[in-house]
């Protein structure tokens, strides 16, 4: 079992997590669609050469943003992952994955 976490702007949240939830990612027992939520403002740079979907190049950014952390299974954290960089608005996706204990 692995924690993925990534963080996304509040107006994309909902279609990036569809996208991980058709997956399988975020199912715990009986329940689909699991996840928590945070909002915050991330911030960012973007450096010459990169193509930024919110912001200019060479000028600070900040974005209202949700972290959203979920489960998913061994067999289909690769898939999660694919599915969070396709969906997602940025072309550097910020995302942390955790192996969890099963104790």
């Amino acid at each position: 079992m692995y924690k993925l976490a990534f963080f996304v702007p509040t107006e994309d949240a909902e279609s990036v997590k569809e996208a991980v939830f058709e997956t399988g990612a975020g199912r715990i027992g009986d329940y689909e669609a699991c996840c928590f939520q945070t909002r915050g403002t991330g911030q960012f740079r973007p450096r010459q050469g990169a193509d930024p979907h919110i912001g200019e190049v060479g000028e600070l950014a900040y974005v209202e943003e949700l972290k959203v952390e979920l489960v998913c299974e061994d067999d289909r954290i690769q898939a999660a992952i694919a599915a969070l960089k396709l969906a997602h608005p940025y072309e550097e996706v910020a995302y942390d994955v955790w192996a969890l204990a099963d104790l």
